[in-house]
């Protein structure tokens, strides 16, 4: 009966889509969720037609494991993720693998990495990035951990990792013990100081050179075909152009207020705790913040007049270029100051990164790719 490749607790979309793409990639998935119904649903619906088998408990998926035996947790962070460690470490045998790739705090996985050693039971906290689409079909992934599972979960995550330039897939093993979830935690950083740099330079083409939006859209457009070129540039384009039901642009009608899960937040945090000036992601969720106070800044703006605003007069193209130029050397700037704090982190920690890897990892599947 033994006859999985692997296990996946969490039928939320990104474990439903995981498994989806791991089955396309030729390895037999055994799916299991806490509310055992979902399994069912997914089996009959999603997952229709695919190798993909399912279990009512975790002992029959334990059971249905071929050894080393291959566990992913997707479930929520924090307390989900030690509740079922700890019913699946009495099912489990020395040297079995479980994995959590869900969001979480690398501490909770240097702990897990420790507890789980001494019962002879391998961890790893594998970073996952690219939503719901990149888990379907091809992610990023940045796993750390325990060292000796990686040859035995080498071959699913490369496999149902995303591809770049020749086939080389936007997964290697990063580091000991919390390392993936730390590389995670940096790589949404950087995206939370991508999208404020994007948020800059649109706040210039429209209040000070007075585009319009569609003029913005294909500027972005072009950006998009040089040094610039990644995934959060492109959507930007395409929500400049984005038309609501009545015909005029949507974006003027979203409010301007932003909300956080927490992430950037972390690095930040940890840019402060060891020491490394992360100016830019700091300051990118100090921007979060603030636009978060919406009523205080409505009633700022009636006794707070501002700079006059004055009909821009320079060379547009040249200024437009200006921009672009500005926005890759912060991007540039964000990156390093990224990459500095790994290698503290590396230093505090007495981890081993793989620096040239994690720059490799980040070129597709992800966010900030």
């Amino acid at each position: 009966h033994s006859r999985a490749d692997i296990a996946l607790i969490g039928l939320a979309v990104m474990g439903q889509n995981l498994i989806l793409n791991m089955n396309d990639h030729g390895f037999v998935v055994c799916a299991f969720n806490r509310t055992v119904s979902k399994v069912d649903d997914f089996l009959a619906n999603e997952a229709k037609g695919t190798k993909v088998i399912g279990a009512h408990s975790l002992e029959e998926m334990v059971s249905k494991l071929k050894k080393p035996r291959r566990i992913i947790l997707l479930v929520k962070a924090g307390s989900a993720v030690d509740d079922f460690i700890n019913k699946l470490v009495p099912l489990l045998e020395t040297g079995d693998i479980i994995i959590d790739g869900g969001n979480s705090e690398y501490r909770d996985t240097t702990r897990r990495c420790k507890e789980l050693q001494a019962k002879g039971i391998l961890f790893v906290g594998s970073g996952v990035s690219g939503g719901e689409e990149g888990a379907r079909y091809g992610p990023s992934l940045m796993p750390g951990g325990a060292k000796e599972a990686w040859p035995h979960i080498k071959t699913i995550f490369q496999s149902i990792a995303a591809k770049v330039g020749s086939g080389e897939p936007c997964c290697d093993w990063v580091g000991e013990e919390g390392a993936g979830h730390f590389v995670k935690m940096v790589h949404n950083g950087i995206e939370y100081g991508d999208m404020q740099l994007i948020c800059e330079a649109y706040h210039l083409m429209k209040d000070v050179v007075g585009m319009e939006h569609d003029e913005m859209a294909k500027v972005f457009q072009e950006w998009n075909k040089t040094e610039l070129d990644s995934f959060l540039i492109e959507i930007t384009a395409n929500i400049l152009k984005f038309k609501d039901s009545d015909g005029k642009y949507l974006l003027p009608k979203i409010r301007d207020s932003a909300g956080q899960k927490g992430t950037g937040k972390w690095t930040a945090i940890s840019a402060l705790e060891y020491g490394v000036p992360v100016t830019l992601i700091g300051e990118a969720v100090f921007a979060r913040c603030l636009s978060s106070l919406k009523e205080e800044r409505v009633q700022a703006s009636k006794l707070l007049g501002g700079p006059r605003m004055t009909p821009f007069s320079g060379n547009k193209k040249a200024f437009l270029e200006d921009i672009r130029k500005a926005l890759y050397a912060s991007k540039i700037i964000s990156y390093a100051q990224g990459f500095m704090l790994l290698r503290q982190a590396a230093k505090e920690f007495g981890w081993t990164l793989n620096y040239g890897g994690i720059a490799l990892m980040w070129r597709g599947g992800c966010i900030i790719r």
